[in-house]
């Protein structure tokens, strides 16, 4: 009966695997046929795709400014999440624990009323810079990801061994360098690397910030979907797709993916 039991779980698990794993399989093939249209299996062998998408700029300036806005948000949710992840385990706040919850709440709102309620926000203080606008909304959207990584690596951290670094001679920054930063690491850069791909990847909520000049990468290829769907979408998908491969592998090289996905 047990055998049955592991068997049916291991089924499931597979089956999920190939559900989630389906469309990314699909569309890389797709990027290189030769048919004009979407169809799989593909049509021939042909690079045209890429081709064409390396000949339109406005994807060049919708991947040049998703990747400012990802690497900006997610340099201030870093600073500014670990700062808060600290003071909560510390103590150093009341109600920390309350205010840690209160922090993924961007996460349990639907993204089209945070991006709805963003408007209306900016509109009533009189921002209307666009840029900074998609910026401030994609640091709330990406600091729940770092705070809580961070807070799981420092919830088992002893803090008295900066003090006891600080007897042996360590000055205070070196301290936390030496012994706080490399226990905080994998909490820190798994918090980065979701939060950049939460950023990059944020469709529901930079819809309604951004405008004709200003488009991020989503948006960008939600309008090349409506106005030209062919397989150029797929070439410029295969392409994210090898990026975000690209990035788990660095991750792997510098902290290693099993330390991030134990946090």
């Amino acid at each position: 009966m047990d055998r049955v039991g592991v068997g049916f779980a291991w089924t499931m698990m597979g089956l999920t695997i190939v559900f989630l794993f389906a469309p990314i399989l699909i569309i890389i093939p797709v990027s290189f046929t030769e048919s004009a249209v979407f169809r799989f299996p593909p049509e021939g062998f042909s690079l045209q795709w890429y081709a064409r998408a390396h000949a339109i700029p406005a994807f060049y300036q919708a991947l040049w400014l998703s990747a400012q806005i990802a690497a900006l948000s997610t340099a201030i949710s870093l600073l500014l999440g670990t700062l808060a992840a600290i003071a909560v385990v510390r103590g150093a706040v009341p109600g920390g624990q309350a205010i840690a919850t209160f922090m993924i709440s961007p996460l349990m709102l639907p993204g089209l009323v945070l991006g709805i309620a963003f408007l209306q926000a900016s509109r009533q203080i009189g921002l209307y810079d666009t840029y900074t606008t998609l910026l401030l909304a994609h640091v709330v959207v990406t600091m729940p990801f770092v705070m809580r990584t961070v807070l799981a690596s420092l919830s088992l951290f002893d803090f008295t061994m900066i003090d006891a670094a600080r007897t042996l001679g360590c000055s205070w920054p070196k301290a936390l360098w030496r012994v706080l930063v490399p226990n905080i690491l994998p909490g820190f850069m798994s918090g980065a690397l979701f939060a950049f791909i939460a950023s990059f990847d944020n469709y529901p909520v930079s819809i309604f910030l951004t405008d004709v000049r200003t488009k991020t990468l989503p948006i960008q290829l939600l309008n090349q979907l409506e106005m030209s769907p062919d397989p150029t979408l797929a070439a410029v998908s295969t392409l994210l797709i090898a990026l975000t491969i690209l990035a788990l592998v660095i991750c792997d090289r510098m902290v290693g993916l099993r330390r991030m996905a134990a946090i």
